[in-house]
């Protein structure tokens, strides 16, 4: 393989894997908070409150079965929106923002396993404070979006 010379990487002869990730216009921090308190009402609330009310009948049988609550929860929302990822690649909170999830290997819409994982890893990652990467990386992936290989960018 001959050596890429800056010179044909620039006038466009070569493409460099590191220019074509460049280009994506990564999510800020900022919108992808706004469409996670958008998803956090449109439909973490409504499990929530499927949980609390008619499933545990109240806060009180929430409060003496909270580990199982939280898992009652948590399963379903990261069903809920692992179907909005798969059939659009964005939630509805991410669409009120024109946020899409992409596979930065490809560029396009993750696969299903993927999405998945993702997923599932948001919320374990959430409860150790994976969340916190978002502050110390340049393009404010979250630690399951490194993990996945995805990445929430501008449609």
């Amino acid at each position: 393989m001959a050596k890429q010379r800056f010179r044909d990487i620039k006038q466009g002869k070569i493409t460099d894997k590191k220019a074509s990730e460049s280009k994506l216009k990564f999510a800020k921090r900022a919108d992808v908070f706004k469409a996670i308190l958008t998803d956090s009402f449109m439909l973490w609330m409504p499990i929530v409150y499927i949980v609390f009310y008619l499933v545990f009948g109240g806060r009180e049988g929430f409060g003496a079965h909270k580990l199982l609550g939280w898992i009652y929860i948590l399963i379903p929302l990261a069903i809920v929106e692992s179907i909005f990822l798969i059939k659009n690649g964005q939630t509805p909170g991410m669409k009120a923002y024109n946020l899409k999830l992409i596979f930065l290997s490809t560029q396009e819409k993750p696969p299903k396993t993927t999405i998945v994982l993702r997923q599932l890893l948001s919320k374990i990652t959430f409860l150790i404070f994976g969340w916190i990467t978002l502050f110390f990386r340049k393009d404010g992936r979250n630690l399951h979006d490194l993990i996945a290989g995805t990445a929430l960018v501008y449609e």
